[in-house]
């Protein structure tokens, strides 16, 4: 798949002009003097949460009224770009706030149907180009990018005229589909998190990420929209009544849960020597910290980590100065060719020690989705421990680059080959199993 947007069905189709309604001087003194409680509250406004996603909000009053009534609700929530607006320009990014157009003629008049039949409307894009560092330098709140995005999305609320919100994640963090944080906010915002009063089957997410040839990704529909478990539809579904086309799944988490809850975990490890070193080989998101605490720390093994010590020439002094105390040592890095191993190689030579190689041999696919779980889960110690962090896509290119498979000629007292399988509690399982890449 590569990154090239699906352009709009149509051209030219630019929303009408907004005529600005002139408020008189008189008026304007008068509405400046009139008490806050009196005053009409602004269509539209804007918020952001954890400095990350920006929420903006129009007539959202008269939504509220409407779910106080008890009924049941539904949702119909959209990515934006490529599925409700595309540029006028043909680019990428808007030019400016006025470089938008309706991505079909049908948008507005389908939206306005939607929220007279009762549904909740709202928007949920990813939109990481925005930056929310303040324009300093140009004595300005806003960045640019900023600035353009709430006048663009204000304008399209403006223009449709109804109960309206946008939710934008800026960041790679919780808040970015396919991760259910912005979800979760939304819901809380529109008072939808009350048990049984979201009708999930008769809500609807509709976005351009859909695994289809030529998608760049398919964020919207198997992994967004899966996680929060409302159907999903393209938009040339929604909006053109098109039938569905092939989608691509590469990977679904699930499916790893289903294949190891059928298998009998024997995965055993146990010490053969009195004093040896035992080095990992394996990709970052492999499990080889989960592997230690769980059969190694209780075996008296000390762990040597270069992500704690920094450096290489640290983490073998260390590690010598616990052989020669003729404690056991489990180096924690990922050690990915045979030179790297080789440095440990030669210091089990020097302490006179056996030395021997654990090999996670775990799918790139499932590192960066552990990468991914564990940096968006900093309070469950049961996934994130050790209070981890996203880490750059580089890091599992380049052990990919370097990465040769161990074996017993370069030295090895014995190779334990580990494959992946999931192992967890029931809430562990529940988090595993969305999509997080």
């Amino acid at each position: 798949m590569n990154g090239t947007k699906r352009r709009s069905p149509d051209e030219g189709i630019s929303p009408p002009p907004l005529k600005r309604k002139a408020i008189g001087s008189a008026n304007s003194v008068a509405n400046f003097f009139t008490p806050l409680s009196q005053k009409k509250p602004e269509q539209v406004t804007w918020r952001i949460v954890n400095n990350s996603c920006i929420i903006g909000k129009y007539h959202q009053e008269q939504a509220l009224e409407a779910v106080k009534s008890g009924l049941k609700r539904r949702v119909a929530a959209f990515d934006l770009d490529s599925t409700l607006i595309a540029t006028k320009s043909g680019r990428r990014f808007p030019t400016n706030e006025r470089d938008w157009k309706w991505w079909s003629p049908s948008v507005p008049s389908k939206l306005k149907e939607l929220n007279d039949e009762g549904y909740v409307v709202v928007v949920l894009s990813n939109q990481k180009a925005i930056s929310l560092k303040k324009d300093l330098k140009g004595g300005k709140m806003d960045s640019k990018s900023l600035s353009i995005f709430k006048k663009k999305v204000a304008a399209v609320m403006q223009t449709l005229d109804v109960p309206f919100s946008v939710y934008a994640a800026t960041e790679n963090d919780e808040f970015r589909k396919p991760r259910v944080r912005m979800w979760r906010e939304m819901l809380d915002d529109h008072d939808l998190d009350v048990a049984g009063l979201l009708d999930l089957e008769q809500s609807i997410f509709v976005g351009d990420a859909a695994g289809r040839e030529g998608d760049h990704s398919c964020v919207d529909r198997r992994d967004f929209a899966a996680n929060v478990g409302i159907p999903f539809k393209t938009p040339e579904e929604f909006f053109l009544n098109e039938a569905p086309k092939p989608i691509s799944r590469a990977f679904d988490p699930k499916n790893y849960i289903a294949a190891s809850s059928g298998e009998e975990t024997n995965i055993t490890f146990s010490k053969k020597n009195d004093v040896e070193l035992v080095i990992f080989c394996g990709s970052p998101g492999s499990g080889k910290s989960t592997f230690y605490w769980k059969y190694l720390e209780p075996l008296g093994y000390e762990r040597v980590n270069q992500d704690i010590l920094k450096s290489r020439p640290k983490c073998l002094k260390v590690a010598k100065e616990y052989l020669d105390a003729r404690k056991s040592v489990a180096v924690d890095n990922t050690n990915a060719g045979a030179e790297t191993r080789a440095y440990w190689i030669e210091l089990a030579k020097e302490t006179k020690v056996p030395i021997r190689c654990i090999y996670l041999s775990t799918p790139p696919q499932i590192c960066k989705h552990n990468d991914a779980v564990r940096a968006a889960n900093p309070k469950m110690e049961s996934i994130n421990p050790e209070s981890r962090t996203l880490l750059p896509g580089i890091a599992f290119g380049d052990f990919q680059r370097r990465f040769q498979e161990p074996t017993l000629s370069e030295g090895f007292q014995d190779i334990t080959h580990i494959e992946f399988k999931f192992q967890g509690t029931s809430d562990t399982k529940d988090v595993w199993g969305q999509y997080w890449v």
